[in-house]
């Protein structure tokens, strides 16, 4: 898919904001500084698009952005940032958790993972409320040009292994190369069709 247009549409703080436009939407997930904002830079050939931060914790909000006039990319807080007070932590899990439960039309969470390191408590968490929520999801592994090919094929296989998902369903990506996001968009285009179709029976049945 050819990104034409790519735009920030706003943040949203509470369900309030969140935006009901029903077309499909693409989340992006994880650990504070595992490199999303990067990452959708890279993924939409923009520089800034997506504000980086070299302080982690610092997407608080639910960021939306419209692609193509078609389908939204949606970046939501980062999870397990210990310098975060408690009570704030708590605040962005029921901010998270409100979104995919009031959006009906999610298309497939990426979760992101730092290929340098193992999963942590917080990931596994995550994965296992993936797994019981019956969201379509995929793991990105980021950061892979910190390491050298063969150990990232390794860490790609060691880190499928411990969450108990197919070396297939993890993208290995770097937002420095670009290496990985061919292989993004190749399931995104799928994805986006499937969403889509469901999206349209469920305009139909109501």
């Amino acid at each position: 898919m050819q990104v034409r247009s790519a735009v920030f549409v706003t943040s949203a703080a509470d369900s309030s904001g969140f935006v009901k436009r029903p077309i499909p939407h693409f989340v992006f997930a994880g650990r504070s500084n595992v490199g999303k904002s990067s990452l959708l830079n890279s993924l939409l050939n923009r520089k800034k698009l997506a504000k980086t931060s070299q302080t982690p914790g610092k997407t608080r909000l639910v960021n939306y952005f419209l692609i193509n006039d078609q389908f939204f990319f949606v970046d939501i807080p980062g999870y397990g940032y210990a310098k975060v007070s408690k009570q704030e932590q708590e605040k962005w899990g029921k901010l998270i958790d409100s979104y995919l439960s009031d959006t009906p039309f999610i298309g497939v969470i990426f979760l992101l993972l730092d290929i340098r390191h193992d999963p942590s408590a917080d990931d596994r968490q995550m994965i296992e409320w993936l797994r019981a929520s019956g969201f379509p999801f995929r793991i990105i592994l980021t950061k892979a040009d910190k390491l050298s090919r063969n150990k990232a094929l390794q860490q790609q296989r060691a880190i499928a292994k411990q969450v108990g998902m197919a070396v297939s369903d993890l993208i290995v990506t770097s937002s420095q190369t670009g290496s990985g996001m061919r292989d993004i968009w190749a399931f995104l285009n799928q994805a986006f069709e499937d969403t889509k179709s469901r999206i349209n029976q469920q305009k139909d049945a109501s």
